[in-house]
């Protein structure tokens, strides 16, 4: 898998879920976290939706290559993301049928992101960056 399609992936992921939350906040507050959310919560979870929405449309690569900041916006909101749901699942005590897999697929997000950037980097930089003088 290429990094391009790797941030077309994630940042499409994040660009639905954000269309979603505005469209029915309610809905994927139940199946994400297992809880209603009030009249605030709905409010706060399209703000949310708008930034999801916005996230994914800014990552989205150009049509030769990916940017390596959207890189870096999708790796770190991936990792954090991941992080809180698995918080919010095994400490926090929220119960939903979709909380443990839309932490497993940030994670998985997560490390596919790492290993293709790990497999960019050329060694050549490498050995002339740490390469004493």
């Amino acid at each position: 898998m290429t990094t391009r399609t790797l941030i077309i992936l994630s940042a499409a992921i994040e660009f639905a879920t954000g269309a979603a939350l505005i469209v029915v906040p309610a809905f994927i507050g139940r199946a994400l976290l297992g809880a209603d959310l009030s009249g605030t919560g709905v409010a706060v979870a399209r703000v949310a939706g708008l930034g999801l929405l916005s996230l994914g449309l800014a990552c989205w690569p150009s049509r030769n290559d990916a940017n390596p900041r959207a890189t870096r916006a999708l790796f770190t909101y991936n990792l954090l993301a991941a992080l809180y749901l698995g918080y919010l699942r095994a400490g926090a005590g929220f119960v939903s049928y979709l909380l443990w897999p839309a932490c497993a697929l940030h994670a998985a997000l997560t490390i596919l992101l790492v290993i293709q950037h790990k497999r960019e980097v050329r060694p050549e930089y490498l050995d002339s960056t740490f390469r004493r003088s």
